[in-house]
Parts: structure tokens; C-alpha cells; sequence
């Protein structure tokens, strides 16, 4: 059975400042792809037929880069006139819909399975189900307790080393009943985290599923490198696009992509784990390691760069 999806969208990414000055976080490039079209991808994957974009910062770029369909899901578009948190968001975006759907932030990477996150929801007969995910370091993140049977019996925010009891937290994907957007004010900024799902825990009506599976909050310029090497990880292999211009006595170590029309100096030692974007330029004599060169970039010559993130206009970042 096919479920429609409202996706965040609307944040301007302050963290990732300055890669997100002049782009919503959900275009930057990841492998020569806006990260947003990994989630659509792995909606897709789980019977996802229709996504609703609650936009904020900088919308029409989103717009206009995908239109009104990606591989067969079709995409609408619905702009905040102010920013209304997630809760807000979520009603404003989900307009029409009156049928279990899922909710979830559009700038995480997730690779777990949809349909058995759908099918706990439906068993339990919840008003809202939130998807699991292990971490190494929980601290950082809002805890999410539950029962033998998933039903939520509290939060901890960020807890002190003493309070931390499981590695499991809120991995910002939601199964949500149409009858939770009556629960959340208009007109105002909600959090559904905050103001929501408290309510529903007191009625018992709030799960929690733990599903393996990849997931990375692509929330800072530190992650959104490690999003690039863990994707770079899976290839163990030296990809090259034929437009590409490769310089005399260039060496390549894997996992290495270098993509449509980018230029390669002589002397060049590119890799392991570096993505190249399109039209991007690396002069005579660099070197590179674990580092992502983005679209149109330049790099100038007997530069030496690991963990680096290459930007047009701004240079090399470290994070």
C-alpha cells in the first residue's frame, strides 16, 4: 500500500554556514546529487508514491531544480510565510491528506526499511510511531524510552553520562495518523517533539520502532563530509567520467569518483576516499585525501588537503 510523505525542507542550515549562504541544505551536492534526492530515492524504496516539501529558506531553488516529479514520485511544494518548527510545519504541509503518512526531516540519510517501519505502526494501531536509530555517542542526542512493546514512556534531552540507559534515539522519521494534525495549533511555530508527542504518551497512543540501518544527520560541514566518505566507502573503486580531463602522471587511489568535465593537473595525486564534482579544477602538484571537491571548485596548485571540503568561492574547509 502506497503513503504519501511531507518532508521538512525549510531550515537554512546554519550550521553548514558557509556552504548554505547561497543554497538550502537540501541542494548541496552529495556525489554530484543534491542530498534531497537521497531521500527520495529511499522513500521511493518503501511504497512512498507522493512527497509534500514544507519550504522555508530559499525554496525556489528546490523547485525548480526537480519540478513536479522524480522517478515516478510525484512532488508538491508548500512555503511557510514564517518558520512553524516541525509540528507547524507538518500541518501546514499536509494540507489535504487524510490517510496514515509519514513525516520525517529532509536533511538526514536514511537507508532503513520503510515498509517494516509502517507495519509495526499499524500493528501497535498507534497515533504516531517514531523511527529508532542507534548511535555511538547518545548524549548528543534526545533519548526516546520505551516499553517491551515500543510504546514511549518518556524523553531525556541530551542527558549527563549518568541518565544515559540505550543508544537509541529519534531519528526524525514519523508514521503519523491523520488525527494527530488536530492536536497542533495553526498560525504559530510547534515543536511536534516538544508540544506533540508528550500529550501522547500520557494517552498510550506513542511508539517507538528501532530498525537497523545507515542514518547520518547531515547537519554540519563534519557530517556532510562523512556522508560523502561513507557513500565513496561502498565503491572501493576509481570512477572517471569520460568528459573528464586527467593530467600526465596523475595518480588515483580508491575510492575515488571524478565527475563530468572536471579538470586533473599533472603530478596530481587524487584519493583514497575524494570525490571530484563536475567542472571542478585541481591544479599541478596537489594531493588529496578523504576530502570532497564540490562542483566547480578550484584548487590551486602544490595544495596539500585531508578532510577537506573544497567549495566555489569559499576554498578549503576543514571541519
Amino acid at each position: 500500500m502506497s503513503v504519501p510523505a511531507v518532508i521538512l525542507v525549510g531550515g537554512e542550515g546554519t550550521r553548514l554556514r558557509p556552504l548554505t549562504e547561497s543554497i538550502p541544505k537540501p541542494m548541496l551536492p552529495l556525489l554530484d546529487r543534491p542530498l534531497l534526492s537521497y531521500t527520495f530515492d529511499h522513500l521511493r524504496s518503501g511504497g512512498v508514491d507522493r512527497a509534500v516539501l514544507a519550504c522555508g529558506y530559499l525554496p525556489t531553488a528546490i523547485e525548480e531544480f526537480f519540478g513536479d516529479r522524480y522517478d515516478g514520485l510525484a512532488l508538491e511544494y508548500r512555503t511557510e510565510p514564517e518558520p512553524l518548527g516541525t509540528g507547524g510545519g507538518i500541518r501546514f504541509a499536509a494540507g489535504d491528506i487524510d490517510r496514515t503518512f509519514i513525516a520525517l526531516n529532509g536533511d538526514s540519510l536514511r537507508e532503513i526499511d520503510i515498509r517494516a517501519l509502517l507495519e509495526f505502526h499499524r500493528i501497535r494501531r498507534a497515533q504516531a510511531t517514531i523511527l529508532l536509530t542507534r548511535v555511538d555517542d547518545p548524549a548528543r542526542y534526545g533519548l526516546v524510552r520505551t516499553d517491551t512493546r515500543g510504546r514511549v514512556t518518556g524523553f531525556v534531552e541530551k542527558p549527563p553520562p549518568e541518565e544515559i540507559d540505550t543508544d537509541l534515539i529519534n531519528a526524525g522519521m514519523y508514521v503519523l495518523e491523520p488525527e494527530v494534525l488536530e492536536r497542533i495549533p495553526r498560525g504559530r511555530p510547534v515543536s511536534i517533539e516538544r508540544e506533540i508527542f508528550p500529550a501522547l504518551v500520557e494517552e498510550g497512543t506513542l511508539y517507538a520502532c528501532p530498525l537497523p540501518g545507515y542514518w547520518l544527520d547531515v547537519g554540519t560541514p563534519a557530517s556532510y563530509l562523512q556522508a560523502h566518505l561513507d557513500l565513496l566507502r561502498r565503491s572501493r573503486s576509481v570512477q572517471v567520467d569520460g568528459s573528464a580531463l586527467l593530467g600526465r602522471d596523475t595518480i588515483l587511489l580508491p575510492p575515488v569518483t571524478i565527475a563530468p568535465g572536471a579538470e586533473i593537473g599533472s603530478g596530481t595525486t587524487v584519493g583514497p576516499f575524494v570525490h571530484v564534482g563536475h567542472d571542478a579544477r585541481i591544479g599541478d602538484r596537489a594531493s588529496l585525501r578523504l576530502s570532497a571537491v564540490l562542483p566547480s571548485s578550484e584548487l590551486p596548485a602544490d595544495t596539500r588537503l585531508a578532510r577537506a571540503i573544497v567549495a566555489p568561492g569559499i576554498g578549503a574547509l576543514h571541519p
